[in-house]
């Protein structure tokens, strides 16, 4: 290889890794705002929505709002772009597959980021729980149709324990360059993943559930998004006290997230 053909790799690298490094720093804005509006409902704030819409929302009433929603878009373009190279150059089939996802996953997220910043606000808050009733809707009316929500339900139930699992077996340390860290952070950045990833995994399979459970009755009401899946969580036997510790789990996420914006070999 040429000596410009190195410097070309090395620069491309430097490009993929300051995204991926913005993308999890946007990430970690949207689960932190998340878990802190879910929190302001625990506490009986029943004008919030916590989902991506109410995180913009909020972001868009601070100063400069439209500045920083326009960086937040951006750092999730990032995020998308990291992922296509691992879908592209990863060296593990399943894992490439999974960053294909993932790339089409944060394209689409950055997207409706965009347009919330270019004045388009009907993906406000509760924008989750209506998409989850529509596209339930018309997958229902598809043939087989619940047989397919339910497999994608089931689906969204096990990435959310295996997320938790993963979490409490602290895998991610696995990403982390540990030894550039000290013992006082690795502790913090622990806190952050065990706790934060324990209760997104929760959320996703509890998600999951609802929509297993709307296409076994054939009711997409019964689906719900993030919004609605976080305030069930105020309807167990634990009461408002389990929405309490899913809203902080979630705002740990965020936290984790600016870890491993930081921390992660990217």
């Amino acid at each position: 290889m040429s000596v410009r053909g190195k410097a070309n790799g090395k620069n491309g690298r430097k490009v993929v890794e300051v995204a991926g490094r913005w993308g999890f720093a946007a990430r970690g804005v949207i689960y932190l705002l998340v878990g802190v509006l879910a929190l302001r409902i625990a506490f009986g704030d029943n004008g919030e929505q916590a989902d991506k819409g109410g995180a913009l929302t909020e972001v868009a009433a601070q100063p400069m709002g439209s500045v920083l929603l326009w960086l937040l878009g951006i750092g999730l373009v990032g995020m998308a772009l990291w992922q296509l190279t691992e879908a592209l150059w990863g060296h593990k089939t399943t894992k490439r597959l999974l960053s294909a996802g993932r790339t089409v996953f944060y394209a689409v997220v950055a997207w409706s980021v965009f347009v919330f910043a270019g004045g388009d606000h009907s993906g406000g808050g509760g924008e989750s729980d209506r998409q989850s009733h529509d596209m339930t809707a018309k997958a229902l009316d598809l043939p087989a149709g619940q047989w397919l929500v339910g497999a994608a339900g089931a689906a969204i139930a096990v990435a959310g324990v295996v997320g938790a699992v993963q979490a409490v077996r602290r895998s991610y340390r696995k990403h982390l360059r540990l030894g550039e860290m000290s013992s006082r952070t690795r502790t913090a950045v622990d806190v952050t993943g065990v706790g934060g990833g324990v209760a997104r995994g929760l959320v996703f399979a509890v998600a999951g559930g609802f929509v297993v459970r709307a296409a076994v009755t054939y009711r997409p009401s019964e689906a719900k998004g993030l919004d609605d899946t976080i305030r069930s969580f105020a309807d167990t036997p634990a009461g408002p006290w389990l929405l309490v510790a899913v809203a902080l789990g979630l705002a740990l996420y965020g936290l984790f997230s600016f870890a491993m914006a930081v921390w992660r070999r990217v």
